[in-house]
């Protein structure tokens, strides 16, 4: 199972999401001309990771010490893993499922990320280096983020939110 988390718990930061972002991006502009879904997720990215550094620097809530399965360094509310994954994985599910025009496929597209998601929070419980507050917050935080830039982008788009 420690494997596993691991696994999740790379794939939500670090590295892995960033080369996983820019390939997104790259797709989104070269391959399919879409600007401005690129300039969305973007936004999103670059607000969640701004707004998780001010509420970290804010509350300066130390991290779990016991049963810790692996070493981070920083505050630990709220969590990062727990942001960046809802705000990628929810935008980049925002914008696949508006191309996708049967039920059944936004509905696999929303439960796929959700999963990812949620895989992503409980590594960072599991490995012992954050509070289910501070996941939960974070799923908070970026929630709040997601909807309001999606509002806002729908809004730009001359699109009924």
């Amino acid at each position: 199972m420690t494997i596993v988390m691991k696994l999740f718990t790379t794939i939500g930061g670090g590295l892995p999401l960033i080369l996983l972002m820019i390939t997104v991006m790259v797709i989104l502009h070269t391959f399919l001309g879409h600007r401005k879904e690129l300039i969305f997720l973007a936004v999103v990215m670059l607000g969640s990771t701004l707004i998780n550094w001010g509420l970290k620097t804010l509350f300066h809530r130390v991290r779990p010490d016991i049963h810790r399965l692996i070493e981070v360094a920083g505050y630990s509310f709220p969590s990062g893993h727990s942001m960046a994954a809802f705000s990628f994985y929810g935008a980049l599910a925002y914008l696949i499922w508006s191309h996708i025009p049967s039920l059944l496929g936004r509905s696999s597209v929303i439960i796929l990320s959700s999963l990812f998601i949620f895989a992503i929070g409980t590594s960072r419980i599991y490995l012992g280096v954050h509070y289910p507050s501070d996941v939960i917050g974070g799923y908070f935080v970026s929630g709040c983020w997601l909807i309001l830039t999606i509002m806002l982008y729908d809004k730009y788009m001359g699109r009924r939110a």
